[in-house]
């Protein structure tokens, strides 16, 4: 059979391999849920197409002639081949579209992602985001949050982490404390002052701690343990605090103080269970973030962003 000057119709395939597979017009078109006319048709358009029968007729179904055993293997290949495009468009259009939930703690819920997430959303419309605030790990082992942002590495094997940076905790108090506060000129003159700190968590004491100061619980005269009612208590110049240094411009007014005093840092991680982080979509949601996150970390990592030192220095030297 010649076929060189033919144009052939590759979609007449399928068919094909409908009825060869069926074994009859009639089981093909019920598997395919096409009509047996049509695919009488396909069948004929192709035959008439290779220049030789396909099928000889009986009176239960078809048989395959050996033109028909001689293009089924190349038949084949076509239609591996067709699958495996439309995979291939079905991960990339789940790339782009879809919901990705994410958890986090109050504070970077409020203040460390939301610009991140603007911009996610700019780079991938089609990506919806579900942001929960939260600093309970097993939401990603109930697979009830796609991908974690943590202060604390998480150590159950079935989770993947990635540490992004460091968060860095600075003392910050708002010009209205700071006026008729007690002179502030290093960590020593701390005790004087009304300092706000946490109810139960004990980060801020550990903190000073390893710097040498020795606080304890009394010695904070606020005290929360809720870190978006904590930066609004800094923020109304209840008293000076110690906060995420990437906070600090979502409060306006509020400045950094007693610049080269560190009473601490967080690690950042990154976390995604194991079987999730295939998923294309979650994929990209994560690859964003672990691109997104550091540089907002990193931001004046050698610098004393609004310092009072640079702005307001006579409240130093009261």
């Amino acid at each position: 059979m010649d076929t060189s000057h033919t144009a052939f119709d590759w979609t007449l395939l399928r068919s094909f391999l409908a009825v060869l597979d069926a074994g009859s017009l009639t089981a093909a078109a019920r598997s395919t849920g096409m009509q047996q006319p049509t695919l009488s048709r396909h069948v004929a358009e192709l035959e008439s197409q290779l220049g030789a029968p396909l099928f000889e007729r009986t009176g239960r179904g078809v048989t395959p002639t050996a033109a028909a055993r001689a293009v089924v293997g190349a038949a084949r290949q076509m239609q591996e081949a067709a699958a495996a495009v439309q995979r291939d468009l079905a991960a990339a259009r789940s790339a782009a579209h879809g919901t990705v939930r994410i958890t986090t703690s109050e504070a970077a819920a409020a203040w460390l992602l939301p610009p991140v997430l603007a911009r996610l959303g700019q780079a991938h419309p089609q990506i919806q985001v579900e942001l929960v605030a939260s600093n309970d790990l097993s939401n990603l082992l109930r697979r009830d949050a796609d991908i974690a942002v943590r202060m604390v590495r998480p150590v159950q094997q079935s989770l993947v982490a990635r540490k992004l940076g460091e968060v860095e905790v600075v003392a910050a108090a708002h010009p209205r404390y700071l006026r008729a506060a007690p002179p502030l000129r290093s960590p020593d003159d701390l005790p004087a002052h009304r300092l706000i700190g946490f109810d139960r968590d004990e980060t801020i004491l550990r903190g000073f701690a390893r710097a040498g100061l020795a606080l304890a619980r009394g010695d904070f005269a606020l005290r929360t343990d809720n870190h978006i009612v904590y930066g609004r208590l800094v923020a109304e110049g209840a008293g000076l605090g110690f906060v995420a240094r990437y906070a600090i411009d979502h409060w306006p007014g509020v400045v950094a103080v007693l610049p080269g005093f560190r009473p601490g840092a967080l690690p950042c991680w990154l976390a995604v269970h194991r079987e999730i982080r295939v998923d294309p979509r979650v994929r990209t949601v994560y690859d964003f973030l672990a691109r997104e996150i550091p540089p907002v970390l990193a931001v004046g990592s050698n610098t004393f962003p609004r310092s009072i030192s640079q702005h307001a220095p006579q409240y130093l030297n009261k």
